[in-house]
């Protein structure tokens, strides 16, 4: 299934008829997504959907063998420098936190822009100071990983992500390892991205911010998307029976 097309105003990620295969599983199946700059996307689903799977292959942490990916106009092929290019394009929030636990959290925002884009130490330190106030822990900046909460340690990656000046941002269930009294303070932060004009992928459960921020939700199921609409005929009117048997499990 397709994205409609009224929604779509420039293409800047797009899926056609992607595969993957794990050895003989199936993994993705002909997925055909397009998101437009500045739109915001939820994907849902059950565990096991191929959720995560196709949102790390938009930026090659995993490879799809069959089908097209482009980023922002970079097709995403068997060549380094094209990978590269998209990742300097595209930042990525795990589950897990994925920070350096002996550098500071400063010294984990400015580590890539230093090594990678071989930017001056003071510029770099007064951007990652400029991204901690954004994500409103600008008082963290010298502690270490370890010394933060999980929501703390969260938006520390995110700040970090930020961090390459990305075009794209990639969420991977960021908050399903949070505390309850933690996950609004990270799903703030990422309103607040969208608001912005950030264009956004998040894989999450958190329906809440499904209907308050995406632009488009896709729920995919068995490898495959059962259904892509805007957030009021998602929720409110599912076409598809399996969408609507998971809603029914999901929703309180």
């Amino acid at each position: 299934m397709t994205t409609p097309p009224a929604q779509i105003q420039e293409a800047i990620v797009e899926l056609r008829g992607v595969n993957k295969w794990f050895d003989a599983f199936h993994v993705l199946r002909d997925i055909d997504l397009t998101v437009g700059r500045g739109e915001k996307v939820v994907v849902c689903g059950p565990s096991g959907s191929g959720k995560s799977t196709m949102i790390r292959c938009i930026n090659r942490l995993e490879e799809h063998q069959e089908g097209d990916i482009i980023v922002d106009g970079t097709a995403l092929v068997a060549d380094m420098r094209a990978i590269e290019e998209i990742r300097r394009r595209v930042g990525m929030v795990f589950q897990s936190f994925n920070l350096f636990p002996h550098l500071s959290v400063i010294e984990n925002l400015t580590l890539g822009p230093i090594l990678v884009n071989e930017m001056p130490q003071d510029e770099a330190e007064a951007e990652a100071m400029s991204l901690l106030k954004r994500v409103r822990i600008p008082d963290q900046a010298w502690k270490y990983p370890g010394q933060l909460s999980g929501g703390q340690q969260q938006r520390v990656a995110i700040a970090r992500a930020l961090m390459l000046k990305p075009k794209v941002m990639l969420f991977d269930e960021p908050t399903s390892a949070l505390d309850p009294e933690m996950i609004n303070e990270v799903l703030d932060v990422m309103i607040e991205l969208a608001d912005d004009g950030m264009t956004m992928i998040c894989v999450t459960h958190e329906m809440g911010f499904a209907r308050k921020v995406a632009d488009l939700v896709v729920f995919m199921d068995d490898g495959e998307i059962v259904e892509a609409a805007a957030p009021e005929p998602f929720f409110d009117q599912p076409e598809n029976e399996r969408t609507k048997l998971f809603l029914s499990q999901i929703l309180h």
